[in-house]
């Protein structure tokens, strides 16, 4: 039984260790970087794909991060540079020569590019787009000549397309005489005569199909043109909701521009998951584990403020009900019991509000029916939980006024509690605030305020 245990565990951290870079690893590289050993360092590095070496250099201090940068000299990749944490991007490219830079930033596709340089400072833009050829730079500056956190920033400007006359023979022969073919695609984009996209057809179809066949007859039944100008949250969701892997990207006229792929758009879903459980917290959406503590703290303060403010007005809701806690000591032991009960309840309504929202599955059409299902099940809850504690306040204080009063202000404030986890994200939504911003500090208010008043209130009147 024991040993059964024992594999079961192991077996359970190899899983839980299984994408996590390997402790013994990272020390032979540590250890490279304090040698000097740059045979070493590039030995322990190449099996790494850029992804983990990225998390290598976020883990580092900035110390050994810029000691390990120097030492692995040439052998870095512009592809780690595109995995790097945006708050410490800068930093990696400032350590970076010139020469390794230029060599590094080459390699990626154009929206790669565009990523990497969008936050940057102007000196540093430049240092990158230097060091591109001229006609890649060219479409870098195209790109970066819409608007940020639009479909165009997120485009990549190499594009697979063939005019919609082509049969499957011809666009293979095309594709084989090809020299500058993206690294990664995934359909032929057909365009008439004006450039204006028409269809797509995927590799599959084209590599299963005879030389003869049209790619005409070939194309996909779901087919969607992207803006340049739509924001790039809604290109995610268009993604996600119709199940693209890639999308052809038009300029105002209507005409090619680029392309957008499944990996792009699912970077900005993720990016926008981050975002709201962040903001649900009250915290930065640009904090990160690689910030300072003077950084830290600035970001969070603001907030903290708030709160502070918010948590006056409960105390000033509960010194209006002085005398009731004067006279009866027990409630002051009960209220925390309410308040937190509420503020639970209107997180869970809260969390589910926000997600609805971010993926537009609380519209206008059912915000009323989700509300008063939270609602509803606020007072269900409640009504579960005012057994619970009217029992225990009576058995605890021996006073069945202050077990009903209890029970009676558990049921209000729990039912306030989803009406107001639901109510308060959809209103900020429709004034145009991001509802992860600021609705938990507002929820928390509220439910935070009900539970004094009522609980305190109802004392008031039966007790008395």
């Amino acid at each position: 039984m024991v040993d059964d245990t024992d594999r079961i565990d192991d077996e359970q951290a190899r899983e839980d260790s299984a994408y996590m870079l390997d402790r013994r690893a990272v020390a032979g590289i540590l250890y490279a970087v304090d040698t000097d050993d740059q045979v070493k360092l590039t030995e322990l590095m190449e099996p790494l794909h850029a992804a983990d070496i990225a998390d290598l250099l976020e883990q580092l201090n900035a110390y050994d991060r810029a000691r390990l940068i120097r030492l692995y000299g040439r052998e870095f990749d512009g592809d780690i540079l595109s995995e790097l944490d945006e708050n410490i991007r800068e930093e990696v490219i400032s350590t970076l020569h010139p020469e390794v830079l230029a060599d590094a930033v080459r390699d990626l596709e154009s929206d790669d590019v565009v990523d990497l340089i969008e936050d940057l400072e102007e000196p540093q833009q430049e240092a990158i787009l230097d060091a591109l050829e001229d006609s890649d730079r060219v479409a870098v500056e195209q790109s970066m000549a819409w608007p940020e956190g639009s479909a165009g920033r997120l485009m990549q400007r190499e594009v697979v397309m063939a005019p919609e006359h082509w049969n499957v023979g011809q666009a293979i022969d095309h594709l084989r005489s090809s020299d500058n073919l993206p690294e990664q695609f995934y359909h032929i984009v057909l365009v008439d005569p004006r450039m204006h996209p028409i269809g797509n057809v995927t590799l599959g179809k084209l590599m299963g199909s005879r030389r003869e066949i049209h790619l005409l007859d070939l194309t996909e039944d779901m087919f969607r043109v992207i803006p340049a100008t739509q924001d790039e949250e809604d290109v995610a969701y268009a993604f996600n909701q119709y199940h693209l892997i890639s999308a052809p990207v038009v300029d105002q006229e209507g005409r090619l521009a680029g392309v957008i792929t499944i990996d792009d758009a699912m970077a900005v879903l993720d990016e926008e998951h981050e975002e709201d459980i962040l903001r649900l917290a009250g915290v930065s959406d640009e904090s990160s584990l690689s910030d300072s503590v003077a950084d830290t703290a600035k970001r969070r303060l603001p907030w903290l403020a708030v709160n502070l403010l918010t948590a006056n007005l409960a105390a000033l809701v509960i010194s209006q009900f002085e005398d009731t806690l004067t006279r009866f000591v027990a409630l002051a032991v009960l209220m925390p019991i309410v308040a937190s009960m509420g503020g639970n309840a209107g997180t869970q309504s809260l969390t589910v509000a926000v997600r609805a929202l971010a993926t537009r599955d609380l519209t206008g059409a059912n915000v009323w029916r989700i509300i008063r299902r939270e609602a509803t099940v606020g007072l269900l809850n409640g009504a579960v939980f005012a057994v619970v504690m009217g029992t225990v306040g009576f058995l605890w204080f021996g006073s069945f006024a202050i077990g009903y009063v209890l029970a009676a202000a558990m049921v209000i404030n729990l039912m306030v509690a989803g009406l107001a986890g639901t109510g308060i994200p959809v209103v900020m939504d429709k004034l145009g605030i991001d509802p992860a911003l600021a609705s938990g500090t507002f929820v928390t208010t509220v439910t935070d305020v009900v539970g004094f008043v009522a609980f305190l209130g109802l004392a008031g009147m039966v007790l008395m």
